[in-house]
């Protein structure tokens, strides 16, 4: 069974940073790709940033240049998402998500697997 869990979520003032983590667990394919959605309340569920297996990361324009999402060199089953600078408008419910259907649009959210999602509020 495939699982995916979020850490990380917590609350900060506007200028601050934090890292979220995603492990994921139970998947036995090969080479899939991991990404970073956010939802606030009365939106929709945003991509915020995916990484493929080698190493290929892309990025919503809303957190491109704060933002950083990596893979754990000796768990590559570890995904992290560092921001920076956070802003008020970064407040949101993420989700880590794996396996893209859509390989050409990571962004886009159409994963196999979620996470249940991490609570990040950044007061201004």
């Amino acid at each position: 069974q495939v699982q995916l869990v979020e850490f990380g979520g917590r609350s900060v003032q506007t200028g601050g940073s934090l890292r979220l983590s995603c492990a994921v667990s139970g998947f036995t394919g090969p080479y899939y790709c991991v990404g970073w959605f956010r939802q606030a309340p009365g939106q929709e569920r945003e991509g915020v940033a995916a990484i493929a297996w080698f190493g290929n990361t892309i990025y919503a324009d809303s957190v491109r240049g704060r933002s950083t999402i990596s893979r754990d060199n000796d768990n590559p089953n570890r995904v992290y998402l560092q921001m920076n600078n956070l802003k008020p408008e970064d407040s949101a419910v993420y989700y880590c998500a794996a396996v893209a259907r859509d390989g050409r649009n990571p962004l886009r959210p159409t994963y196999d697997y979620w996470g249940r999602g991490t609570q990040v509020t950044v007061s201004s």
